[in-house]
């Protein structure tokens, strides 16, 4: 999952003190998620897959297909 976020950010040309911003958080705090020194809390993940159009499973690497799921309706 650590590697799959840092190659996320990569793929946009992002430095982890950008995607530290769009999270709301220190380059330090993004920094121990992508080594894995810090678990992921479950809000950053969904902000996460979000920000980059994918599923937290995709972030979680319990599948490999990168669409996001459908929108539920209402």
């Amino acid at each position: 999952m650590y590697k799959r976020i840092r190659d996320l950010r990569e793929d946009k040309d992002m430095t982890q003190k950008q995607m530290a911003q769009v999270l709301g958080m220190s380059q330090t705090g993004y920094s121990k998620y992508e080594t894995g020194e810090n678990d992921i809390p479950t809000s950053v993940l969904i902000k996460l897959s979000h920000f980059h159009h994918t599923s937290v499973d995709y972030i979680l690497e319990l599948t490999d297909r990168k669409t996001p799921y459908p929108s539920r309706k209402p």
